[in-house]
């Protein structure tokens, strides 16, 4: 299956890690009705940035469990292939 990492450029105005944390389980009690697998995210709170590694079927469908599960959409979403 495809991977993906996404990018979420500006976090809302004062999002913790507890934040991301909250919507990464909100997207875990979603992901398998898209067929995707949101598999470890990161955050950089003094940025505000937060990324994701997700296995979807396609970009559409992982974007489709951010925006349902909590709203937050990635600005940007790049297909990668995994290194050793």
């Amino acid at each position: 299956m495809p991977l993906f990492i996404d990018v979420h450029e500006q976090l809302p105005e004062g999002a913790t890690v507890g934040d991301v944390a909250a919507a990464h389980t909100a997207d875990l009690s979603l992901q398998e009705q898209y067929g995707v697998n949101y598999r470890r995210y990161w955050v950089d709170e003094s940025s505000g940035k937060a990324f994701c590694l997700v296995e979807a079927p396609d970009a559409e469908s992982a974007i489709a469990v951010h925006r349902e599960a909590h709203g937050l959409v990635a600005d940007r979403i790049f297909e990668v292939v995994e290194g050793g």
